[in-house]
């Protein structure tokens, strides 16, 4: 597991992998990916209107936490999800493959009713 501050930011509550599971996978390219943008410690995850199914996936770097967010620690990773995506999101898991063909950021949703070909987006 991650690691998790000891102290949590004032609003912030400390999450697990029944929320989002992270593979060891997505976890280094998560990783890689934070230390080349250089845009924050933390992956916000996030589920947004939008695209072909109804609801999109998003992935932004940021720097701090938000009052309500959960933070979740695994991988030497730190997530973030706000209240409303963890409503969406619990359960998945999120991994990564490196190969060319379908290769990138995997979202396993058990939620989903329905995805799009290209997996970026889902139905509940």
């Amino acid at each position: 597991m991650g690691k998790i501050p000891t102290e949590l930011p004032e609003g912030v509550r400390q999450g697990d992998e029944r929320l989002i599971r992270i593979t060891q996978e997505a976890g280094k390219k998560i990783d890689s990916l934070k230390n080349r943008e250089e845009n924050g410690e933390f992956l916000r995850v996030k589920v947004t209107g939008g695209g072909c199914s109804g609801l999109s996936y998003g992935l932004k770097f940021v720097e701090s936490a938000k009052r309500g967010d959960i933070l979740i620690a695994a991988h030497g990773i730190q997530l973030l999800v706000d209240s409303k995506s963890s409503l969406y999101l619990r359960g998945m898991s999120l991994d990564y493959s490196d190969q060319l063909v379908a290769g990138g950021f995997k979202f396993s949703n058990p939620n989903a009713k329905a995805t799009c070909s290209c997996g970026e987006s889902f139905a509940v």
